[in-house]
């Protein structure tokens, strides 16, 4: 029952290329994109949220003693 031998060194500096990799692609999906596809995007987040706001029932506050009159 013999393990595999890991060099830590060789280890933690391969995680961290890993988590930097990973960065860059968020950031590339994040900023690298046109100007277009950015207001496109933020357009279509309105409209849902417009849609959603729209759909709301309105509150059910109590009613002050003024609108019983």
């Amino acid at each position: 029952m013999s393990a595999t031998v890991v060099n830590l060194r060789q280890a933690r500096k391969q995680k961290a290329r890993d988590v930097k990799a990973q960065s860059a692609a968020e950031n590339r999906r994040k900023f690298g994109r046109p100007k277009a596809e950015k207001s496109q995007e933020n357009a279509e987040a309105d409209l849902q949220t417009k849609r959603f706001e729209g759909h709301k029932l309105t509150s059910l506050s109590p009613s002050s003693p003024a609108d019983k009159e």
